[in-house]
């Protein structure tokens, strides 16, 4: 099956071959979580699952995965800034609690929102090189959001979750395999092969079971970021 959904002006594209939906982030810049962005990439999930694809991939453009959330965005007000968080948050909890497994194919830079995507995804690809991955809000006058620290919290080294979180760490492609942002490194240029090929090793995996297995490691940490998020957007600042 070969499927391409959404126009080529669109931020995200997919296609779908032999069962692997490769969806294509690029929008021409840093990569951003905007509106556009993010109703783009839940467009083209919603596509993998209703054409029944057995694994996901997601690319970013070469040297930048995203950039993060849209600070134009973020700067316009705390109305504006809250309602984009919380399409973020639809976006990340999709990832998270996604059907199938999903494989990131990191291709640079992955910060801010951009490292929280690499956080639900179930494998990352990384590209080796001068690349900063991690959550550095705090080192930009942010808060670092629930939702934020509850996934790094699932997904980070123990040894590294303080200096990831509170401290604001970047890292490089090697440094975020160790601390969990990451689970390998290759070359630039093999990062979406790689990728697809781990992709290619998962389309076996049970649906039902994975859905029900989705549920009991992570469904109580999704819960709690539902339940929580008005109040965690509440006290989202910039500049504190």
């Amino acid at each position: 099956m070969n499927e391409t959904s959404q126009g080529p002006n669109q931020p995200a594209t997919i296609q779908i071959d032999d069962g692997i939906a490769v969806i294509d982030f690029d929008d021409g810049k840093a990569n951003v979580l905007g509106h556009e962005s993010i109703a783009s990439l839940l467009t083209v999930l919603d596509t993998a699952e209703d054409e029944g694809a057995d694994a996901v991939v997601i690319v970013g453009r070469p040297g930048r995965f995203s950039a993060g959330f849209d600070l134009k965005a973020i700067n316009a007000g705390p109305d504006e800034a809250q309602e984009m968080l919380r399409r973020g948050v639809d976006l990340f909890l999709r990832l998270y609690m996604f059907p199938r497994p999903v494989v990131a194919a990191c291709t640079g830079h992955a910060i801010a929102a951009g490292a929280i995507i690499l956080l639900t995804c179930d494998l990352r690809v990384g590209a080796g090189g001068d690349f900063k991955i991690g959550l550095p809000e705090l080192t930009m006058g942010m808060s670092l959001p629930f939702f934020a620290t509850e996934l790094a919290r699932d997904r980070i080294s123990k040894r590294h979750l303080t200096r990831a979180t509170a401290l604001g760490t970047t890292y490089d492609p090697v440094g975020a395999v160790d601390s969990g942002f990451l689970d390998e490194v290759v070359d630039p240029d093999e990062v979406l092969s790689t990728a697809i090929e781990r992709a290619a090793a998962l389309t076996g995996i049970s649906r039902g079971g994975l859905v029900l297995t989705r549920g009991t490691t992570r469904g109580a940490i999704a819960d709690s970021i539902r339940a929580g998020l008005d109040e965690d957007l509440s006290h989202f600042s910039v500049g504190a």
